[in-house]
């Protein structure tokens, strides 16, 4: 079948597989941008490593600049969340159950969990929350706090923790939430006057929960194109084609160029999961501060799993990390050459901030892929 006669989403299936329609992508980028230039943002950390690990920034023409935004969740978890979190883990009859990342995100004084771990905190490795649940059925006479960090993607999942922890009649479960909302983070950063973004490649898979309305309002009031896109290289180009020729022909929109994966409307299943149990609160993030409406709280009617009104946890001010400059990459002001310690003191065997710390993080993408 000829690849103009096949829907986007067989097109986009073909180009994966195809170096040629990669190379015609480019192409077509090059049309698109007529002469002009492109800063793209793009707010996922997995598009983060696949446009190093491909070698994609490389090929994008020379007028095209790449930033990383606010897209990996354990880069935007704020000083006073880690804080809290290593409060947490040291007290007593808490297991405190993480994803692996967090484990050497550096808090006050430099100390990570990985550091309460070694001074005999119960810190566990989980690999998803209802591993968490499990932990608590499995230890009764301990709490378990499982660190609920995510966006879109990953709250719905936790959520069900939660039911799955109240259906079992376990007690001894709770979730610290900190879960962050995406477009509030993008709305912060578009209505920043610093942040010369002309275009942002939006995330494919928290799309796949939200659908494409809760962006529209960056085309609408910005007047910012924006594109949905996946993850391969072809999948990132093509997005990157699309938001070129809505700039190009000043006719900016929200599109989903990941239309195998992504339906308009989203999953209304998995919102409604996350409705049940989160409601929306204002966040801290690292590096944009606290943007309202841009997290998840526990809802009062399942208060007995919330780990915030079990232990009282107040996320009071906290000193940022000295010399760490992750809060000013996260807003696309500097790349991570750009900050005086990246590649010295900061490297991911010994890490000064968490975009260094975490697989998803653009320093650490920076050192793997493009530093040497």
């Amino acid at each position: 079948m000829d690849h103009r006669q096949q829907d986007p989403g067989s097109r986009i299936e073909a180009a994966v597989q195809d170096p040629e329609l990669c190379a015609g992508l480019l192409r077509r980028l090059e049309t698109a941008l007529d002469g002009r230039g492109l800063r793209f943002m793009e707010v996922c950390g997995t598009h983060t490593v696949s446009i190093f690990q491909s070698g994609l920034r490389s090929l994008l023409p020379s007028s095209v600049s790449h930033l990383s935004g606010p897209g990996c969740p354990v880069c935007v978890t704020h000083d006073a969340e880690v804080a809290a979190m290593l409060d947490l883990a040291g007290r007593d009859g808490v297991i405190f159950a993480t994803f692996g990342d967090l484990l050497r995100v550096p808090g006050p004084g430099g100390r990570s969990l990985k550091h309460a771990q070694a001074a005999g905190a119960r810190v566990e490795i989980v690999y998803s929350p209802l591993d968490a649940v499990r932990l608590a059925a499995q230890n009764p006479d301990a709490t378990v706090v499982f660190a609920g960090v995510g966006f879109e993607t990953t709250a719905p999942t936790v959520a069900a923790s939660v039911l799955a922890a109240r259906a079992q009649g376990l007690g001894n479960f709770s979730v610290f939430s900190m879960h962050k909302l995406v477009p509030p983070a993008l709305r912060a950063l578009a209505d920043d006057p610093e942040c010369q973004v002309e275009a942002f490649l939006l995330p494919g898979h928290v799309a796949t929960v939200t659908g494409l309305s809760p962006f529209r309002f960056l085309a609408e009031e910005h007047h910012v194109p924006a594109a949905v896109g996946g993850f391969a290289p072809a999948d990132i180009l093509l997005a990157l084609c699309e938001m070129a020729g809505m700039r190009r022909d000043a006719a900016p929109g929200v599109v989903n160029a990941y239309p195998r994966a992504v339906d308009g409307a989203g999953n209304p299943r998995a919102r409604a999961l996350m409705d049940e149990v989160f409601h929306p609160a204002d966040a801290l993030w690292r590096g944009l501060g606290r943007i309202p409406e841009s997290g998840l709280a526990v809802r009062p009617e399942f208060a007995d799993f919330d780990a915030v009104a079990r232990f009282g946890i107040d996320l009071a001010e906290t000193p940022p990390l000295p010399g760490c400059r992750c809060g000013a990459v996260l807003r696309g002001r500097i790349t991570p050459p750009e900050c005086p310690l990246f590649g010295k003191t900061c490297t991911p065997a010994s890490p000064v901030g968490p975009c260094m710390v975490s697989t998803e993080g653009s320093c650490a993408a920076y050192f793997k892929y493009a530093a040497h």
